[in-house]
C-alpha cells in the first residue's frame, strides 16, 4: 500500500501501474468516495495505455483523518500537491489532472498556484458552483467544522485580509494555455449545469453534458461514454 505522511494524518493512494503507459491521469475524488471506487474506470483507461493514479482525501478510505471535515479547499490543495509530487516522482512523467465533485474544487485550487506548461491537460466532473463564483465548497471543512479559509495577515492591511475571509477563496485561476475538458450530468442535482457550462465557455473548455445523467458521472449508465470522451482527450494530446 502507498502513503503519504500529510500535515494531518497519512494518506493513501493508488496506482494502476501499467507497463509502457502512454499517459498517467491523476484523481481526487469527491466527497465520500475513495480511491477503490474506481477499478474500473482504471481499467478502461488501462486498455488505452492511461495510467490511473487516485488520491484518498483525509478521512476518507484508507487515509487517516475525520471524513466530516476533510481539510479547508487550501488544505486540500497542499495535501494533493503532495500526491501529485509522487505520481510525478514514481512514474517519471507530468500527470494529466482529474477532479470530481469536492476533488473538481480541490484541482482548481492547485492550479491558482500553477504554471503555464505544468500540467498537460485538465478533466473536471460534477464541478461545484460555489467554487466557480469564488467560494470555498461546504464539504472542505478544517478541523474546527469551519469552511472558511484562515487568512494570515503578514504583511497585508486588516481590510484585505477580511474580504479574503469573506470570499472564502478567490475563485479559480486556470494557467495560460491550459487544455480543459468539463464533463457534468444535465440532471445533476448536487452541482447546477448552467453556473459550469457558463464557466466552461468563459475559459474555453472543452464542454460536454450527458443527459439523462446526474452528479457520479463514472458510476451512472454512461459511464463508457463518460471515460471514451477522457481517453480522447488524453490521446489527443499525448499521441503524436
Amino acid at each position: 500500500m502507498l502513503y503519504l505522511a500529510g500535515a494531518r494524518g497519512r494518506l493513501h493512494y493508488r496506482r494502476w501501474q501499467l507497463d509502457n503507459a502512454q499517459a498517467a491521469l491523476a484523481l481526487l475524488p469527491g466527497i465520500g468516495q475513495h480511491s477503490a471506487h474506481y477499478h474500473r474506470f482504471a481499467r478502461a483507461l488501462a486498455a488505452h495505455g492511461i495510467e490511473l493514479w487516485a488520491l484518498d482525501t483525509s478521512g476518507h478510505g484508507l487515509s487517516e483523518g475525520d471524513p466530516e471535515r476533510p481539510g479547508t479547499i487550501y488544505e486540500l490543495a497542499d495535501d494533493a500537491r503532495m500526491f501529485l509530487g509522487q505520481v510525478r516522482a514514481q512514474s517519471n512523467s507530468t500527470p494529466f489532472l482529474m477532479g470530481h465533485s469536492l476533488g473538481a474544487a480541490t484541482t482548481l485550487a492547485v492550479l491558482r498556484e500553477a504554471t503555464p506548461g505544468e500540467y498537460p491537460g485538465l478533466v473536471l466532473s460534477g464541478t461545484p458552483k460555489a467554487v466557480l463564483e469564488g467560494k470555498a465548497p461546504k464539504s472542505a471543512r478544517g478541523a474546527d467544522g469551519s469552511n472558511r479559509v484562515r487568512a494570515h495577515i503578514g504583511s497585508r492591511s486588516r481590510a484585505a485580509v477580511a474580504t479574503e475571509q469573506d470570499s472564502d477563496w478567490p475563485g479559480p485561476r486556470l494557467p495560460e494555455g491550459l487544455p480543459v475538458l468539463v464533463v457534468h450530468g444535465a440532471d445533476d442535482r448536487r452541482a447546477p449545469l448552467d453556473p459550469v457550462r457558463e464557466w466552461s465557455a468563459q475559459v474555453g473548455a472543452r464542454f460536454h453534458t450527458y443527459p439523462n445523467a446526474g452528479h457520479d458521472l463514472l458510476h451512472e449508465p454512461v459511464h463508457a461514454e463518460v471515460t471514451s470522451q477522457i481517453v480522447e482527450f488524453v490521446h489527443a494530446r499525448t499521441l503524436v
